[in-house]
């Protein structure tokens, strides 16, 4: 006899069988340790709560009539759904209708089970509100992880037009090709479609074409009917996203033998998971991306051409941030500021040189590599907390490819002055470095620097350098004393 489906999906088993009656939870709870679950009993909704606040169960199943109990099992459900928006609750009753079960729906209720119950329908009841449970909880960290928050952020034109792009399709149902380098943020995109769409209250489910091993891609897409070699019985993304969005990403690195079934998914919306016969239907939108070339990935025939007609209803093309560097600003503030609301810290400013090293930066890895530099500027970046990030402070590799003007230690003073001030500036701070570097001499600064030397005091004067020796000596200099007026 094959092990059971709890079992081999290794589920969280903390379940808490709330019924008036001790043969009912006795009975539940056989059936439900011999899956390998760990069980809990409540009679009453006293009981009940006590349970949930001395540990947080994984599931409830939670009879709607409890005699002897302050609060029925609606009221129970609707207390919880309050405080616990995230706990399963399998609502049974031994006087159910068609009525009660959509009440008990309506109020949050994952499903309801009429008593008497069959054994099999309670067990897979059980898995599947364990397993619903465990994928939103998995989505959620996903994405508190990845520090995304659904924003597609700039103001450029090529962006707007991809927001507007966005705003016209969202709503229609349509599928989505979604083009552009590694980074671009096309996820987000994805993203943005499904909550903009009239699935947003369903799930949104990404799977990385690229990142599974070839043989294994089916078994993501379709799951497996029962356990496969190297593991148990798997719900594969499709059924997953049903209801809602499936995003498929490097939709190149996907086997031919797998583009073909999904084509037949496209056109039917069903199909049978591996290693079974059972026809599963399903009501799922695909956006599918691709960072490569997508006309030379199919006459490389890594993209079957059918595959393809049926993906690309709507071609959305995200331009890389050499095509929008206008943006840079608003996204580096963006990821420095939900970097530093992620480790609780104040958020530093950036100053003008760095922007401007920001802005001249090539970002091969896009809007990702960007995010990423923020991140280690937050960590790694020195100077005084009330100080602005300079040039010289960011990423090696960004400072390096840095104009020199932006490495010099008054970049960031320099790159916020209008070309007059910032010219003034530069020629102070050299030639005082220049009568600085002959010890005062004049004379000898005026031939290095190409002037004539009266022009050069002229000058001195003009930018408030001075310097202790005039000059007309061609003995050992004397101390230096050099000084910058205002």
């Amino acid at each position: 006899m094959p092990p059971s489906p709890a079992r081999e999906m290794n589920l969280t088993s903390d379940i808490l069988i709330v019924d008036d009656e001790a043969d009912i939870r006795l009975l539940m709870k056989g059936v439900l340790n011999d899956e390998g679950l760990s069980v809990r009993e409540a009679g009453n909704s006293d009981e009940t709560f006590n349970a949930v606040k001395q540990r947080k169960p994984n599931l409830v199943i939670l009879d709607i009539w409890l005699q002897g109990s302050k609060k029925d099992g609606m009221e129970i459900l609707k207390e919880l759904r309050a405080e616990y928006s995230d706990l399963p609750v399998i609502m049974i009753s031994g006087h159910g209708n068609i009525e009660t079960a959509v009440a008990a729906i309506k109020v949050g209720a994952y499903d309801f089970i009429e008593k008497p119950f069959k054994t099999d329908r309670l067990i897979l009841q059980v898995q599947h509100a364990l397993e619903a449970a465990r994928l939103k909880r998995e989505n959620q960290e996903l994405k508190f992880r990845a520090g995304t928050d659904n924003q597609l952020i700039g103001k450029s034109t090529a962006v707007n037009q991809v927001k507007q792009i966005i705003d016209r399709v969202a709503a229609t149902g349509s599928r989505i090709l979604l083009t552009g380098p590694s980074g671009v943020g096309k996820e987000t995109v994805a993203r943005i479609v499904h909550e903009k769409s009239r699935r947003a209250s369903g799930p949104f489910v990404a799977l990385s074409c690229g990142a599974i091993e070839p043989e294994l891609v089916e078994i993501e897409l379709f799951g497996t009917e029962h356990a496969v070699a190297g593991g148990g019985r798997k719900i594969g993304v499709l059924e997953q996203a049903h209801g809602g969005t499936l995003y498929l990403d490097e939709i190149g690195d996907m086997p031919m033998e797998a583009q073909g079934k999904v084509v037949r998914v496209l056109q039917e919306q069903a199909f049978t998971r591996v290693g079974g016969s059972t026809r599963v239907e399903v009501d799922v939108r695909v956006v599918a991306a691709c960072s490569g070339d997508v006309q030379e990935e199919l006459q490389m025939g890594k993209i079957r051409q059918d595959l393809y007609y049926r993906l690309n209803v709507v071609p959305v093309v995200i331009p890389p941030l050499t095509e929008r560097r206008e943006d840079i600003p608003l996204l580096a503030n963006h990821f420095l500021a939900r970097a530093a609301e992620a480790s609780g810290t104040v958020s530093p400013s950036l100053g003008d040189d760095a922007m401007a090293a920001l802005q001249a930066y090539a970002w091969p890895g896009n809007a990702r590599q960007l995010r990423n530099a923020m991140e280690w500027v937050l960590i790694m970046a020195q100077g005084a907390a009330n100080e602005p990030i300079r040039a010289d402070m960011l990423p090696p590799e960004i400072t390096s490819s840095a104009p020199n003007v932006l490495r010099w230690e008054k970049s960031g003073e320099i790159m916020s002055m209008p070309l007059r001030d910032a010219r003034e500036m530069f020629e102070r701070e050299y030639l005082l470095a220049q009568v600085t570097r002959f010890g005062g001499n004049i004379s000898r600064t005026a031939s290095f620097v190409g002037m004539e030397r009266s022009a050069l005091h002229r000058k001195l004067k003009l930018l408030g350098v001075h310097g202790s020796n005039g000059g007309e000596s061609h003995a050992a200099p004397a101390p230096v004393a050099v000084g910058v007026a205002g």
